[in-house]
């Protein structure tokens, strides 16, 4: 599947996890509230942050999908960047921080914890409904890693596309959230003592600052500059070296413009007999090849040059 094709999946994929979690949330909501609990209180925390970034993340798709013009001649791919990263930081502040704070004061407080019966249902249902995202995000994932015929971990680490990663990463600290929920009210309701109810509320809010730290990270290197995946600029060497009188790839540089826009930069040791013609034949022979291989390839330079240059 070639990679400019991740767009409109990408954007089935949040608007899937953001429906996913409206709904998750305002089940949270009213369970915390009729428990008392500060877990569920958190976890409802986390999901409507989950929701506020899987906003911006549609956003960052929308915006970052648009052409290049006279203004922006490589276009607007890493605007799509930003987005993402105010979401890794809405995320962080509101919540983690929310989870956190909320409870460190029922520790302090001691606050006791009231029905468990719909905590638990609630528990349950956001668990088999998170599932269900994570299933699609996965799919999706394994589809790019057979595609390059790398690991799902090594397409996590390195693909452009952060909306893919983002979406991983809230479901997995979704479910594990639910577990440290469940865990949290389980033991209060056994021990008595509703100090675990508020343990497992700091524990969401730490993961959540785990989640959105890598996010951050990972699109600060992004809007920083960042070349192609490996696979990619082997693809383009492959490619380039199969051109009639190439001798070699001196140089080839790569930098990922957007999620689904690379730009290819190559030094090329041409045969001494090749006319000058001839190389502006074989240089729009190499674009066609290269945006044929892979569509998420928008511009090309290619430069003759010697092999010792």
């Amino acid at each position: 599947m070639a990679e400019s094709d991740g767009q409109s999946q990408s954007v089935r994929t949040v608007i899937v996890a953001g429906s996913v979690n409206v709904a998750v949330a305002v089940a949270k909501v009213v369970a915390g509230l009729l428990a008392g609990s500060a877990a569920m209180l958190s976890e409802a925390a986390h999901s409507f942050a989950d929701t506020t970034t899987e906003v911006l993340l549609f956003v960052a798709l929308r915006r970052g999908g648009r052409r290049a013009d006279p203004a922006r001649p490589f276009g607007y791919g890493r605007e799509s960047y930003i987005w993402a990263l105010l979401a890794a930081v809405f995320t962080f502040v509101s919540g983690a921080g929310f989870s956190i704070t909320h409870g460190v004061h029922v520790i302090a407080t001691n606050k006791e914890t009231g029905d468990y019966i719909v905590s638990y249902a609630v528990l349950v249902v956001s668990f088999v409904l998170e599932s269900v995202s994570l299933t699609r995000t996965v799919r999706q994932v394994l589809r790019r890693a057979k595609r390059w015929g790398i690991s799902p971990a090594r397409v996590l680490r390195r693909t452009p596309n952060t909306a893919i990663k983002a979406v991983f990463l809230e479901d997995i600290a979704a479910l594990i959230g639910l577990g440290l929920a469940g865990a949290g009210l389980g033991l209060a309701e056994l021990t008595g003592d509703p100090v675990w109810d508020g343990i497992a509320s700091v524990a969401i809010g730490v993961l959540l600052l785990v989640v959105a730290t890598i996010l951050a990270r990972n699109n600060l290197a992004l809007l920083v500059g960042r070349s192609a995946r490996e696979p990619i600029q082997d693809e383009i060497r492959r490619e380039l070296a199969a051109l009639p009188n190439v001798q070699g790839i001196v140089e080839l540089l790569t930098l990922q413009l957007g999620p689904d826009d690379i730009l290819v930069v190559a030094k090329i040791d041409f045969a001494d007999q090749v006319r000058a013609a001839d190389i502006e034949d074989l240089a729009d022979d190499a674009r066609r090849r290269l945006t044929a291989l892979n569509p998420a390839i928008r511009f090309v330079f290619l430069s003759p040059t010697g092999a010792g240059s």
